[in-house]
């Protein structure tokens, strides 16, 4: 991405602060920095991993908040540590495996060797070697620890802060986003299914739009369109919390599709598709009420999936204004009949970078950023479903993605 020359006064959201959104926020370098210290390391909950996937002490998985790398550890007593992995000496991200287990962390490069909270507790020559060199007298081990993180757990769910004044996990997320949260995190122990990843050519906010987004579903997705997955004519509801950060689609599978629909759906609504292995779609009712999707996004880097038996953790990680990684966690509960594996394995197929689903979306949000980079003068328009910021019993709008830019200009200093 080039470095694009703005001056202060250059960085102010347009007229028409809920409808438009100016495509800078996506392309521009200055931008991204502010994103990083004022949302990443600011006072937010970050999604970091699964109790699941760190069952013993010493057993770690190594993230990302943002663009900066942490490790997130069971420390020996059991609970929970999120550290920066970036030695205290000179910077070096020490921790290169992706997961696995540790008496402690030992940096490559001058072995400053780090216990499982991230206090600094050796290195070597410290006294230097025969009278000559090593650190002062009154060089203290205690000042030079890796960054610690506050650290919150709720029903098998790390998240992780910067800010250790944040307000309490349950504030942050609100009432009403709490309650689709225990929905699926209700206590039971979770069991990771599998994992995937891929890098998009887009900006990272895109894909949390695009969650946020139930219009494009009626428009682009083939196979939820075809299927009956999710479709305008069901019922549904878009819902958010009081601030506009965090929100849910929710919607209920429905039959063949009625006249108006399909003829709204025309061009990618088709009749023709049929399934070699309907097993695909063998869907069981396992949660309270009659909803069959509900997609969580919880500001600022995680999507919860429910969609169908699927379930899964997205997880973005920033790497610059043009790209940035999902991380794919696909899970279920160890209480899970072998049958029940099986199918959230097979439905898994619907998601992830190939799936039947998802990769409409992979496509799409890189054509957005080609098509925003060249002119970044100009401004998104989201006027669907009208210009205010309140629940609706729809999908045919996009207030969600309103509501979460109000919060985003206010957040970032716009």
């Amino acid at each position: 991405m080039r470095k694009l020359s703005r001056t202060p006064s250059d960085y102010r959201w347009p007229e028409g602060a809920t409808t438009r959104v100016p495509f800078w926020v996506y392309t521009d370098d200055e931008i991204y920095r502010r994103e990083q210290e004022k949302i990443f390391g600011g006072a937010t909950w970050n999604y970091v991993a699964l109790e699941a996937e760190i069952p013993n002490p010493g057993d770690f998985v190594k993230t990302s908040i943002g663009d900066r790398p942490v490790i997130v550890v069971r420390d020996k007593d059991g609970s929970i540590n999120v550290i920066a992995n970036s030695c205290a000496h000179r910077g070096v991200a020490f921790c290169k495996e992706s997961r696995g287990n540790a008496q402690s962390f030992t940096c490559p490069y001058h072995q400053w060797n780090y216990d499982l909270k991230g206090k600094l507790v050796g290195i070597p020559f410290r006294r230097g070697y025969k009278k000559q060199g090593g650190m002062p007298d009154d060089f203290d081990l205690n000042e030079h620890s890796v960054r610690s993180l506050k650290v919150h757990s709720r029903h098998g769910v790390i998240f992780a802060s910067f800010d250790h004044s944040v307000e309490s996990f349950e504030e942050y997320i609100g009432t009403n986003m709490l309650g689709y949260f225990d929905r699926v995190f209700d206590g039971r122990e979770l069991k990771v299914l599998g994992y995937e990843r891929q890098s998009i050519d887009c900006n990272w906010k895109l894909m949390f739009e695009n969650i946020k987004d139930p219009y494009h579903a009626s428009v682009l997705h083939v196979f939820l369109m075809t299927f009956g997955l999710f479709r305008m004519d069901q019922e549904s509801a878009v819902e958010m919390d009081e601030t506009g950060r965090h929100s849910a689609l929710i919607s209920r599978r429905a039959g063949q599709a009625s006249a108006e629909a399909a003829q709204e759906m025309k061009n990618n609504l088709r009749n023709d598709f049929k399934l070699e292995d309907p097993n695909l779609l063998d869907v069981v009712k396992e949660f309270s009420g009659n909803n069959s999707v509900v997609m969580l996004t919880l500001f600022p880097n995680i999507i919860v999936q429910q969609q169908s038996n699927t379930l899964a953790m997205r997880q973005i990680v920033t790497r610059s204004p043009g790209v940035f990684e999902l991380h794919w966690t696909f899970f279920g509960y160890a209480s899970d009949s072998e049958e029940m594996v099986k199918r959230r394995v097979r439905q898994a197929n619907l998601m992830g970078p190939s799936g039947l689903v998802s990769v409409d979306d992979s496509e799409v949000l890189a054509m957005s950023q080609s098509g925003m980079f060249p002119y970044d003068n100009h401004q998104v328009v989201l006027e669907m479903g009208g210009r205010e910021i309140e629940d609706t019993n729809h999908m045919i709008t996009e207030v969600a993605i309103r509501g979460f830019y109000k919060y985003y200009a206010k957040v970032m200093g716009l």
